[in-house]
């Protein structure tokens, strides 16, 4: 036998030493195989709507009701089923409005725990007991686990289990106890989370969900461009850090970098007020309902022109230190006659909106001034300071990457970058040029150094990538020929604001492109798909987020309200449990208070993307994979015992 393989069997040795323990976790794992796969969870393009994601997570898109309609089917009426599914979604918040309600308590605790028990033994039914005893909640986990257990030793079960609900309700539990079971429900019914992008940027919330995705049970994330662009300003990075404030600015959430991260933004305020003060900057108006006085208003939009002015001369240094990332065409400032107030784009003059700029001098337009460079220092340091921001970035990387093969599945946020041929393009990160597969892999290598180089000049690199992803036509997690945003602010021609899609978008339903795409992704199997987000899927005009017979799930359906009025609807999220894939279309959130006191739900429609007629098991997954080398490993420290390779430690 080669020496490292005996050298391997002896490590494993030591976790089991005898055979008859080596035996036992081969059939363990051999079980696990033969049970149904668990359920993932798809959701993407987020954007700080932390009550809609919440709730999503919470229903498990539909999970819950259809566990509910699996077990009770035509024995519950419609409306029970509903209150049941909220009660589950909100158990400690519903409890206190049925209180007020019911009038005999002890009755509604005694059928609404049956109810939960049952259902809790639905979602828990495709786990090993180790695994579900895992996910208990301390309190009442022995409890629940004889609840949830068939007790063949038991002659009268019924008199046995509701003996135990008895006590539970007599001690003053029940309360507890449904709160606890409910959370159970939800932790079981979504084995694990993809997360395809787009946490930050547009809501009021990113930080919330950050914390709530801290604590979740299993998860992974592909980073999308709105995260990149977040990571960039925790690591430093100037010109993330100005167009991170710029996006909260615009729409009116300020308080998340205040409130939330506790990020210090008074002297981005005083510098606004000095230099905007009778500036009504117009042009810089809050998007989105916010309840904001017209004093709070007129300083958002100071602080939204100041911080957008200093963006775009941050930006030009940056394209001129960076020649090689081909965007000097994006440094406009150069570009506008500041005495006519008119600026030059490809040959053609337009007229500026807006003309008032105090802090730039027509010679070095690009030049910060005193003023603007003691503001972007206080804000560089706050950034890099801020422990919880640093925590939830550090999360990012720990969890997430460019990209995620998982199932048979190829996960991405964006695009694969194609010229208009639909082959492969090739784009140039600083001296190399690379393509698909290997341009992620290089991207994805920046990000990590932008952190974690111990090189200056590498972490120096690293950083300014991750403004390159954040916004580059060739990036992955962009996608267009430009973001336009200085046009978009200053000029009134539309044809200016064009962003134009990489031409991977044309091929969306080509099935050459989509088998071109898994074979450089090296994604195997019959039953393989993309799965991505970043541009909306137009709902209302028929567009279907399912592309190339269903080979590409583009589930964008616009979480972020900013986006409901062009999609129609308030996102997709896509579920794939052992029967198949369902995609499901959700309703606008109105509110978390609605949801428990109409009981309403934000499931609209679902879409059966595939079924399959044998249910499929945890040996067909890459957890199976992983478990079938293991048993083979396992087999082998057998033979090693029995050959007198190795000696049991009886």
């Amino acid at each position: 036998m080669e020496k490292m393989k005996l050298k391997y069997l002896e490590k494993m040795a030591e976790l089991y030493p005898t055979m008859a323990e080596a035996s036992t976790e081969i059939i363990n794992l051999q079980s696990i195989l033969n049970l149904p796969k668990g359920t993932e969870h798809f959701i993407t393009d987020i954007h700080g709507e932390y009550e809609a994601f919440s709730h999503v997570l919470k229903n498990g898109s539909g999970s819950i009701r259809r566990k509910i309609d699996t077990v009770f089917g035509h024995t519950m009426n419609k409306q029970e089923k509903k209150s049941l599914a909220t009660l589950i979604y909100y158990p400690k918040e519903k409890i206190g409005l049925i209180k007020k309600q019911e009038t005999d308590m002890e009755e509604w605790y005694k059928i609404t725990l049956y109810r939960l028990i049952e259902v809790c033994k639905k979602a828990a039914s495709k786990y090993t007991r180790s695994k579900v005893r895992k996910a208990l909640p301390k309190d009442f986990a022995y409890v629940i686990e004889e609840l949830i257990t068939e007790r063949w030793d038991i002659t009268d079960k019924e008199s046995y289990y509701e003996q135990i609900i008895c006590t539970i309700i007599d001690i003053g539990r029940a309360e507890e106890f449904i709160i606890a079971l409910s959370e159970l429900i939800q932790r079981l019914v979504v084995d694990h989370l993809h997360i395809l992008g787009d946490i930050y940027d547009r809501g009021p919330a990113p930080h919330r969900i950050m914390d709530k995705l801290e604590t979740y049970h299993s998860l992974d994330v592909q980073w999308g461009n709105h995260d990149i662009l977040w990571m960039g300003a925790a690591a430093g990075q100037e010109c993330c850090i100005a167009t991170v404030i710029r996006i909260c600015a615009r729409y009116g959430n300020l308080d998340i970098l205040e409130d939330g991260y506790g990020i210090n933004l008074l002297p981005l305020a005083t510098f606004a007020l000095t230099y905007y003060k009778d500036d009504a900057c117009q042009c810089f108006k809050i998007k989105g309902n916010h309840q904001l006085n017209p004093v709070e208003q007129d300083l958002n939009m100071k602080m939204h022109k100041a911080i957008s002015i200093i963006q775009f001369k941050l930006e030009g240094q940056l394209l001129m230190r960076r020649r090689e990332f081909g965007m000097a065409d994006r440094a406009l400032l150069d570009d506008i006659d500041y005495s006519e107030g008119t600026i030059r784009l490809k040959g053609k003059e337009y007229k500026l909106l807006d003309s008032y700029f105090p802090t730039i001098d027509a010679e070095n337009p690009y030049e910060l001034s005193r003023e603007e460079k003691e503001v972007v220092e206080r804000l560089v340091s706050a950034f890099v300071s801020c422990e919880k921001l640093q925590n939830h970035i550090q999360f990012l990387l720990k969890k997430g990457s460019m990209y995620k093969i998982f199932n048979g599945n190829l996960l991405y946020h964006g695009c694969i970058p194609m010229n208009e041929d639909g082959s492969l393009k090739e784009v140039q990160i600083y001296e190399k040029s690379y393509r698909g597969k290997a341009l992620y892999d290089v991207l994805e290598c920046y990000v990590r150094k932008a952190f974690m180089a111990r090189d200056g000049k590498e972490k120096e690199r690293g950083k300014d990538m991750l403004w390159y992803i954040w916004t580059s036509p060739n990036s992955p997690l962009f996608g267009k020929n430009k973001m336009a945003t200085f046009e978009r602010y200053f000029l009134a021609e539309k044809e200016t604001h064009q962003e134009i899609k990489n031409p991977y978008y044309n091929f969306l339903e080509s099935e050459e492109i989509a088998e071109r795409i898994f074979e450089e992704f090296q994604v195997k199997g019959e039953e393989r798909h993309i799965v991505n987000g970043h541009v909306p899927v137009h709902h209302t005009s028929g567009e279907s987020p399912i592309k190339c017979k269903g080979k590409i799930l583009v589930i964008d359906g616009g979480f972020s309200r900013a986006y409901q009025k062009e999609t129609g609807i308030a996102g997709y999220t896509l579920i794939y449990n052992s029967w198949g894939m369902i995609l499901a279309a959700h309703e606008p959130f109105t509110s978390t208070q609605d949801a428990i006191t109409k009981e309403s739900d934000i499931l609209s429609d679902s879409i059966l993307v595939k079924r399959v007629t044998e249910r499929k098991n945890v040996g067909a997954t890459d957890t199976g994979a992983k478990l079938k080398e293991r048993i083979a490993e396992l087999k082998e420290l057998l033979d090693a015992y029995r050959n007198g390779l190795l000696v049991e430690k009886l």
